[in-house]
């Protein structure tokens, strides 16, 4: 039962001296809730009185208070007995060891004494706003919370005590005085599925109320655990845009405080998801259960850089950074493609033997010693320097990844393009897989070791897109990532499928020679089964089978899984789900065109099953491009059907009859994130940029290079302190090379459509986690986490094509401990 109120409203004191509650009122109808500090009271104010409160308040019999006292006059809000009511039930009800008591007051006097408050495990604040308490009272609640009280604000409660600093912090935000009054239905996106709060909620849930808006953005300071998306509904003038917060808590001055903008409706009470929110945060506060609301507070994670510059004339510490991998003892073997330092001449002359000669530099970092050894170097091409497509080169050494049985066996296997294999005359040169053994003891590579697992041939007159990444799959299956292998020219930034400029015979601006080719390696992710004797042999379900029959057989390549990737510098699998995601670069149209199609987008693809994933002749979630063709590639044709495309390229020597095509999850823009368009009756958008809507507004291209990152797996029983937490655990971390608006976010995506390109249905920024800006992780160029539960990342540098002082392997950790309650203040105990 709750009792209104511990003593009457007859018998409460004054609580403030007439000019504070001036000031508050003014402040509250300006809608600031901002004012002096705490501490700035008059001169003459009596000092705060000194409590002591029992330590951890309240108990096993877990009590609740609830105070609803309000400033303003007039009868007491409806939503403030269905929220009593509600929360009465909550205790009253479920299961036995999850129960408490409650009662409820709208005397502030409570909190100046400390022998009552110190039975109660959590307060609840359902206040109307206003300056509710005096200095005493408030004074009295600091008391408690420093004691390891529990606090649960709601709603208007983020209004309550306009002018203290201190409950700006208990609460974590003020509304903005442009915030909507009108009830509304909108869309939360709940990101914590671990927090009791959230863990039982659905991800995205749809739900009426009113929204507010923040004076000052939470994020990064409290724990968010779930976001309102503003695109569902009005969110007026003070919006807040795709970063909202709606619930959060956090560890706040010795207790637990959890805040929730929602619950501004009587029929709020009465829904059973906001009653299981309510429930989970009142379980947490009250110390019934433990809840980690620490995980996104940026001061909770040390960006640390692990190696320095190089020294001058060298390359001892990192090459110019392509790649990274970590080993289950923790060393860490990152590579350099083959840029030579920028004080190193480089020879572009194709007559000259040496051309494009390059250093591929595999380095390891030992974390027990803190020590860099220069693993190995491979003689690559991959050394042109600079400047335009038919000057500057992309290959080199691409990739690496380690056997599963690398402690055992310490085998590598590196993605390169050997300088041996240049055929300068015809321009060409072969690109290979190969598998080198680490001496364990000295972590140099023998690079006599090499077994050849695949190769294949590059054209080379002209740059770009390699690919490079490599992943295993739980079934010891090796997936790699190639680029298409053609200029990012003449085709005006569009689809690259000029059929004309070719170098003796071989088109090097053509992808339907590559990419969309189903006899071509290039434009792929490959799947093969290494064996021991440096071998392969072909899974079961990829895309092809090499013994396809149709038109006329011999069209295919066994080894394809993904076909239609532009330049997939790295890839994934979660091996706890063989998911495969991966990321590529887009071209380079800045913007759409009702003649040839879509802009540049980079891409990312959550990819479930063999797939054909578009380029060159669809983008995004399936928004065809222009055909072009001889005589003529500039006169456009008609448009791709990305459902029945067809390679009637005359460079193509695969199928013409291709796998439909499969929509992407993710892909952005220089205009903005899943750029749509309004599409006619046979499904072709009308690309003009003032009709298009923006469908993912948290990124944004512009200069752009998709770098794909892992999914997190929290281990358990890992003894690490520095490991992520487990509110990470099942997120994908996507990112850019660059820093501005492109992405470095985690993001949540649905498996039951994220398969089929279903867009991610919640995201969160990294960019003060992994931190951004000159001194920061520029230019990110790979990321994974180490069995420590760190995560790992290479800062490509400031230039190009080499590296410079800013290349370094750096190492992000977490510092905010586990969990609270701790283990022994649990109101009851584990159980």
């Amino acid at each position: 039962m709750h009792l209104r109120g511990l003593s009457t409203k007859g018998t409460r004191r004054t609580r403030r001296r007439a000019w504070v509650a001036t000031v508050a009122t003014g402040v509250v109808a300006a809608g600031l809730l901002s004012g002096p500090a705490a501490t700035a009271r008059p001169d003459g104010d009596p000092d705060l009185t000194t409590m002591s409160v029992k330590s951890p308040p309240g108990g096993a019999n877990v009590r609740v208070l609830i105070f609803h006292g309000s400033a303003a006059a007039g009868d007491e809000s409806p939503v403030v007995n269905a929220g009593i009511e509600a929360i009465e039930d909550l205790g009253a009800t479920g299961p036995a060891d999850q129960r408490y008591q409650v009662e409820a007051t709208d005397d502030a006097a409570v909190f100046t004494d400390e022998a009552e408050l110190g039975t109660y495990n959590a307060i609840v604040f359902l206040t109307g706003g206003g300056d509710v308490l005096d200095p005493e009272q408030e004074a009295g609640l600091e008391s408690y919370m420093e004691a390891g009280g529990g606090f649960v604000g709601l709603h208007d409660a983020a209004r309550a005590e306009p002018y203290s600093d201190w409950f700006t912090g208990l609460v974590g935000a003020r509304p903005a005085a442009s915030s909507p009054t009108t009830v509304q239905r909108a869309t939360v996106e709940v990101g914590d599925r671990r927090h009791p709060a959230t863990r039982d909620l659905p991800v995205q849930w749809k739900r009426p109320d009113r929204w507010l808006n923040w004076v000052k953005n939470p994020s990064g300071d409290v724990h968010t655990v779930a976001r309102v998306r503003e695109s569902t509904y009005q969110p007026g003038t003070g919006a807040n845009g795709w970063d909202h917060p709606v619930s959060w808590c956090r560890d706040y001055d010795g207790g637990r405080s959890f805040y929730s903008g929602m619950g501004g409706t009587v029929s709020s009470y009465d829904e059973t998801d906001f009653r299981a929110h309510l429930r989970g945060a009142l379980l947490w506060t009250t110390r019934l259960a433990q809840a980690d609301c620490k995980a996104t507070i940026t001061r909770n994670y040390k960006a640390e850089r692990l190696t320095q510059p190089n020294q001058p004339g060298q390359n001892d510490q990192i090459g110019e950074p392509h790649g990274l991998v970590t080993a289950p003892d923790g060393r860490v073997l990152y590579i350099g493609r083959g840029g030579a330092d920028s004080a190193q001449p480089v020879i572009t002359d194709w007559n000259n033997p040496d051309i494009g000669k390059g250093r591929g530099q595999i380095h390891v970092y030992d974390p027990a010693a803190k020590k860099v050894t220069l693993a190995g170097e491979l003689t690559v091409f991959g050394n042109k320097g600079g400047g335009d497509e038919l000057v500057k080169v992309e290959e080199g050494l691409l990739g690496i990844e380690l056997d599963p049985r690398f402690q055992q066996n310490g085998w590598v296997y590196l993605h390169y393009t050997p300088h041996s294999g240049l055929d300068r005359d015809k321009r060409m040169a072969e690109r290979r897989v190969s598998r080198f053994t680490l001496d364990l003891a000295t972590n140099k590579l023998d690079l006599s070791s090499e077994k050849v697992l695949l190769d294949w041939p590059v054209q080379v007159h002209s740059c770009c897109h390699a690919g490079g990444g490599m992943a295993w799959d739980s079934k010891g299956n090796l997936y790699i990532a190639t680029g298409d292998n053609n200029s990012s020219g003449f085709s005006g930034g569009y689809s690259g499928n000029n059929p004309q400029p070719a170098y003796k015979g071989v088109s090097f601006a053509d992808a339907r020679r590559t990419a969309g080719n189903t006899n071509n390696l290039n434009g792929k992710i490959l799947r093969i089964h290494p064996e021991p004797d440096g071998t392969y042999t072909l899974p079961d379900g990829n895309l092809f089978t090499g013994r396809e029959t149709d038109e006329g057989g011999g069209k295919t390549r066994g080894e394809i899984y993904v076909m239609g990737v532009r330049n997939p510098a790295r890839i994934f699998v979660d091996r706890q789900t063989d998911v495969l995601y991966a990321g590529w670069v887009g071209p380079d149209a800045g913007a759409p065109s009702t003649t040839w199609g879509p802009a540049k987008y980079d891409t990312f693809a959550v990819i479930t099953k063999a797939s054909n994933r578009g380029w060159p002749y669809c983008m995004g979630n399936k928004q065809p491009y222009r055909d072009r063709n001889l005589p003529d590639p500039a006169q456009p044709l008609g448009w791709y059907d990305c459902d029945h495309p067809k390679n009637e390229s005359p460079n193509n020597d695969g199928l013409v009859n291709l796998p439909p095509i499969t929509g992407n999850n993710i892909w952005y823009s220089p205009q903005g994130g899943a750029p749509d368009f309004p599409r006619d009756a046979d499904g072709v958008p009308s690309y003009r940029q003032e009709e298009a809507t923006y469908r993912l507004p948290w990124l944004k291209g512009g200069g752009q290079a998709a770098m794909n990152g892992p999914v997190y797996r929290y281990d358990a029983a890992s003894a690490s302190s520095t490991k992520w937490p487990s509110y990470w655990d099942g997120k994908w971390f996507v990112g850019d090379f660059y820093d501005g608006d492109q992405p470095r976010n985690a993001v949540l995506t649905d498996p039951a459509n994220h398969g089929d390109g279903g867009l991610p249905v919640h995201s969160e920024s990294l960019k003060k986690i992994v931190p951004i800006g000159n001194d920061g992780i520029k230019n990110l160029m790979d990321w994974t986490f180490g069995p420590d539960g760190a995560l790992y990342v290479l800062d490509y540098g400031r230039g190009f094509f080499t590296s410079d002082a800013k290349s370094a392997l750096w190492r992000v950790t977490y510092t905010g401990g586990g969990p609270t309650p701790a283990a022994g203040q649990l109101a009851r105990g584990t159980r």
